[in-house]
């Protein structure tokens, strides 16, 4: 535990909704909510007011529907999201060497290190300056939590929500948690909650009276240990700039149960050629190739084999997937289906071809091995399962909601909805004053076509928005 709140844990308010709402004027201030939109589709984030209706993130779509009718129902847009987190994370590297995201809205950052404090007052000017210049920059809100370890800086950031900071004074720890919930700790889901409030423990404070003996006595010595500490407020986890990558993988949800087994074959070469190039991204390459089926009934089989070398072939990978899928029964549907590569290590130019050719030579092929797709520039961060559903639903509809217009006529715009050949655009920009105009078009326009998505805060002619760099 530091003697000064250096730790600063930032966490973006409502990221994906509140990026939809700064695009789109007419959406400010009411219900949106951002997600797959199809029949099993999840919600990835629900702004703070379709919360207020109970919609919150992982909850099915239908049920949010069902909840909040009336709140505007769109399609993610990564390529704005990773656009605004990389302005995010910037401004965090100018505080210090010593950052780590957590996800495209969420790091943490090591203050001491980088000089930005010292002590609590100095501290909390750092991240005062941090929220005005997350606003400037992006034009969306943050909230800062600042304590001396990890876990009460991310504390304070919750508690800081929306659009705060909470500093967290060391030595006031244990009064600060002992009436918490023990959910509030790291590590403790609802399994082990529930085991704590059968033996009746509720709040922080109950595990610290109970003592570490009685905690190791009921979850085990590791997890009681580290649960007493925690309690206790003590948290000696240091920020860490670089986070291991340990494996790469994709999965899809399906609306209807896939039966033919022809389209399964192709959903998963398809998988796979999408896991590589995440792979690639991430600049690694792979030797154990898994194959994750989860069926009709909810039942979940997952196979794997481990290769010869390390790979980021495509179609190394595919062909992989395509055998351990042979090995499954999938009679009766399914519903997901999921490619994941691990056993990771740094790209090399020699991996890139050395299962090809070892798998062409012992079939006794005598051609030439396919060429790799060209690689793609890294910056994707490490892939989330709740989103790469939604990002394929973008693929595959021609007019996503939610996304980036452009008409010959009426300029840029965003797509309101579709369907039965037409699609309904409301024609605004982030920078528009009020709601922009709406209008129906054929869904094959020649005028109407699909855009870039435009920066949320006005760039000025001289150069980046935003505060200038300390110096």
């Amino acid at each position: 535990m530091r003697p000064a709140p250096t730790v600063l844990h930032l966490d973006m308010d409502a990221f994906f909704a509140a990026a939809e709402q700064a695009a789109k004027p007419s959406l400010r201030g009411k219900p949106v909510v951002v997600g797959g939109l199809g029949p099993r589709g999840v919600v990835a984030t629900a702004s703070y007011e379709a919360r207020r209706f109970g919609v919150h993130s992982a909850m099915p779509m239908a049920q949010a529907r069902r909840l909040a009718p009336n709140a505007a129902y769109l399609v993610p847009r990564f390529a704005l999201y990773r656009t605004v987190s990389e302005q995010v994370m910037e401004l965090l590297g100018r505080l210090s060497p010593l950052v780590e995201p957590l996800s495209l809205d969420e790091a943490f950052v090591d203050l001491e290190v980088g000089g930005s404090a010292a002590d609590a007052a100095s501290a909390r000017v750092t991240g005062e300056r941090l929220r005005r210049d997350i606003r400037a920059v992006t034009g969306l809100t943050g909230s800062v939590g600042l304590a001396g370890s990890k876990m009460l800086a991310k504390i304070a950031s919750e508690q800081a929500k929306p659009d705060g900071l909470v500093l967290i004074e060391p030595g006031t720890e244990r009064e600060l948690l002992g009436p918490m919930s023990v959910r509030t700790l790291p590590g403790v889901g609802p399994a082990t909650g529930e085991h704590l409030r059968r033996a009746g423990m509720t709040t922080i404070a109950d595990l610290t009276e109970a003592g570490e003996d009685e905690l190791v006595r009921l979850v085990g010595k590791a997890h009681g240990t580290s649960l007493y500490r925690m309690a206790s407020g003590h948290d000696d986890r240091p920020v860490v700039a670089e986070r291991e990558t340990k494996s790469v993988s994709v999965e899809d949800t399906f609306d209807v149960d896939l039966h033919d087994r022809v389209r399964v074959r192709t959903e998963v070469e398809r998988l796979a050629e999408r896991c590589v190039r995440r792979l690639r991204e991430s600049g690694h390459s792979g030797r154990t190739i898994v194959l994750k089926v989860r069926r009709y009934d909810f039942s979940t089989l997952t196979r794997s084999e481990t290769l010869r070398g390390p790979t980021d072939d495509p179609g190394v990978v595919r062909e992989a997937a395509g055998r351990l899928l042979e090995s499954l029964d999938t009679t009766g549907g399914v519903r997901l289906l999921g490619v994941g590569v691990t056993g990771l290590t740094d790209y090399t130019q020699e991996d890139l071809f050395a299962q090809a050719a070892a798998d062409a030579e012992a079939a006794g092929a005598t051609g030439a091995v396919d060429e790799p797709d060209p690689v793609v520039a890294p910056g994707e961060p490490e892939p989330r399962s709740d989103t790469d559903e939604v990002a394929d639903e973008v693929a595959e509809r021609h007019w996503p909601a939610g996304h980036d217009v452009r008409h010959a006529e009426f300029g840029a715009g965003w797509v309101q909805g579709s369907g039965v050949g037409r699609v309904t655009v409301r024609f605004e920009e982030p920078t528009s004053d009020v709601p922009g105009r709406v209008r129906t078009f054929r869904t094959d326009d020649p005028d109407l076509a699909l855009s870039e998505p435009l920066p949320l805060v006005a760039v000025p002619p001289d150069g980046e928005p935003g505060p200038r760099a300390p110096g």
